[in-house]
């Protein structure tokens, strides 16, 4: 495999159960069933292995009433992921479900966005509208980090490493970055939390947990852009990721998927 050329993983560790009411700015007249998944990502080639978001644990699923199916560390362990050895540790922005589990990757410098620190330490956390999604340990965490030496910011778009790059969003929080890489398929965008569903982007409408609703549009506009398809972008929470993409292995099933493999169709009605 070329050193610019990656294989990505989604790993599914969490769920939540809520209806599509509680999914989308202004409610929804249908509220059927709509989970959350829960995601971290992986992708690695000969030369290096990089972890998209470290999700949270045991502690933070009681606390958030959520349920974790497989802790992070597992899906690490089943995708023969040294945790000692990995060195990047990419945070697409600092809200509880994507920047837990303190001591999960203790080798790694960790990469983030300037406006994401500034914002989940700044004036706008002193409103608990803003500063519900974040936890309070795990941005202290952070701050730590940055003392010791162990965070990279980056302002922008920021070639990581040759077919990797960090594109700053925006939208959902003030520093949320998406991350396109380079796989054998073509340029897939990790979108991270810039569209939660399919059904976001697809609609044009907006999760309820919004810094600017005006930058979540445009960062739609944007993903689209990056990727080289829509077949080609991976939403932060859609279950659909993990039934529409392969598994990497018969044995783990549908736990762990490859996002360098294509999908099966999407299903019509999801449009």
């Amino acid at each position: 495999m070329s050193d610019d050329i990656y294989e990505a993983f989604a790993i599914r560790y969490a769920r939540v159960d809520r209806n599509a009411a509680e999914n989308f700015v202004g409610g929804d007249p249908h509220d059927a069933p709509m989970p959350l998944n829960y995601y971290i990502w992986v992708v690695r080639n000969r030369s290096r292995t990089i972890v998209i978001d470290t999700g949270f644990d045991e502690r933070g699923a009681r606390e958030r009433k959520r349920t974790i199916v497989n802790p992070v560390a597992d899906g690490l362990e089943a995708l023969g992921v040294d945790r000692n050895a990995v060195s990047d540790v990419i945070i697409t922005h600092m809200h509880y479900d994507h920047a837990g589990n303190d001591g999960l990757l203790p080798n790694a410098t960790f990469h983030l966005q300037d406006r994401e620190m500034a914002f989940a330490t700044g004036r706008c956390m002193c409103h608990p509208q803003m500063n519900h999604p974040y936890e309070l340990e795990d941005v202290v965490t952070m701050v730590r980090r940055v003392y010791a030496g162990h965070v990279c910011f980056h302002d922008g778009e920021t070639e990581l490493y040759p077919g990797i790059t960090l594109h700053h969003m925006g939208g959902h929080s003030r520093g949320l970055q998406a991350v396109r890489v380079k796989t054998k398929r073509g340029q897939v965008v990790i979108a991270s939390d810039v569209a939660h569903h399919y059904a976001h982007l697809d609609q044009g409408r907006v999760f309820p947990v919004v810094d600017s609703v005006a930058d979540v549009l445009e960062g739609y506009r944007k993903i689209k852009a990056l990727a080289d398809s829509s077949a080609h972008i991976i939403p932060g929470h859609d279950p659909l990721v993990a039934e529409l993409y392969p598994a990497q292995s018969q044995a783990l099933g549908q736990w762990i998927v490859r996002l360098d493999e294509a999908p099966r169709p999407m299903p019509a009605a999801t449009r």
